[in-house]
C-alpha cells in the first residue's frame, strides 16, 4: 500500500493529522519495505509531513533502524500540553559563570542574533542552577522567524513566554537570573544532551511525549516509515474497536 497526501486539505489516505488539516501537495511516499521511501525534497515539504506526525511513531521508527537512544532526557517538557516543534538544531553550549562578568550572558545575544527561519535554539550545560530561557529571548527568537526552544535547564517569565503563543521546551520554571551565575560559551557547535550528541542542522521534532533528534542521514527514510507506521496504527485501532483482540491484530498487522 502507498501512502498518498491529498490535495485535500487534511486528506491522507489511511492516514487523519491529529494537529492540522493541511494537504502535503501530492507527495507520494512510497510502498511499504522500499528502498527509497521517499524522494529528495526540501525543508519545507518536510516540515508539511511533521504535521501528520508525532513523536511515539518517529521514536519507534528510529529505534527500528537501530538508533536507541534519540529522546532528551523526559524532563524537558513544553510549557503548554499543545506546543510542538519541528526545526533544524541551532546548538547552544552553556557553562558556569559567577559573580560580575564582563561581558554578561557571554555569546548568548550572538547567538540569538543568528537564529535563522525554521531553527530551533537548543541549549544545554553548566549546573543548571538559573533560567536559560525567558521573555526575551523568546521574543528575538520568534522575530527571527525560529521555530522553537529547547533548553536543557530552566525558564522563567512563564506567563510572558506563554503570551507570545510560541513554543518553548525546558526543564521548570526557576527565576533565578543567569547574569551572575552562567554564559553561553559558544553556539552552531556540538553538543551532548543526556548522552545524544545534537549537531547543527539536526531535524528536531518535539511534542508533549517528548523531544527527539533524527539523524540527518536517515530523516527522509524515517518521516517515509513514519508516516506508513501512523497509518498502520490507524488500521489496527478501528480493528480491535470493531471486535479484533489485540493478539489477533498484532499477528495480522504487527504494530502494537
Amino acid at each position: 500500500m502507498s501512502l498518498v497526501c491529498g490535495e485535500a486539505a487534511g486528506e491522507v489516505k489511511g492516514f487523519h493529522s491529529p494537529f492540522r488539516s493541511q494537504g502535503c501537495g501530492g507527495i507520494i511516499i512510497g510502498e511499504p519495505g522500499g528502498a527509497a521511501l521517499m524522494p529528495e525534497k526540501n525543508d519545507e515539504e518536510r516540515f508539511r509531513l511533521l504535521e501528520f506526525l508525532y513523536t511515539p511513531v518517529i521514536g519507534d521508527i528510529l529505534d527500528k533502524l537501530g538508533y536507541f537512544h534519540q529522546f532528551l532526557p523526559q524532563a524537558i517538557q513544553p510549557l503548554r500540553p499543545d506546543m510542538r516543534l519541528a526545526g533544524r538544531a541551532l546548538p547552544v553550549q552553556i557553562a558556569d559563570a559567577w559573580g560580575h562578568q564582563e561581558f554578561p550572558f557571554g555569546k548568548l545575544t550572538d547567538a540569538l542574533d543568528a537564529i535563522l527561519p525554521n531553527e530551533i535554539y537548543i541549549a544545554t550545560g553548566g549546573s543548571i542552577n538559573c533560567a536559560a530561557w525567558g521573555e526575551i529571548m523568546t521574543a528575538a527568537a520568534r522575530v527571527r522567524k525560529g521555530t522553537g526552544a529547547v533548553i536543557d535547564g530552566f525558564h522563567r517569565d512563564t506567563e510572558r513566554v506563554l503570551e507570545q503563543d510560541w513554543p518553548v521546551f525546558s526543564r521548570g520554571r526557576y527565576a533565578q537570573d543567569a547574569a551572575f551565575r552562567s554564559k553561553v560559551v559558544d553556539f552552531r557547535c556540538l553538543v551532548e544532551i543526556g548522552g545524544i550528541l545534537v549537531t547543527p542542522g539536526d531535524l528536531i521534532v518535539g511534542d508533549q511525549d517528548g523531544v527527539l533528534v533524527i539523524p540527518r542521514k536517515v530523516e527522509d527514510e524515517v518521516l517515509a516509515l513514519a508516516l506508513e507506521k501512523a497509518s498502520g496504527e490507524k488500521v489496527v485501532r478501528k480493528a480491535i474497536e470493531a471486535g479484533m483482540t489485540s493478539t489477533e491484530a498484532f499477528r495480522k498487522y504487527g504494530i502494537l
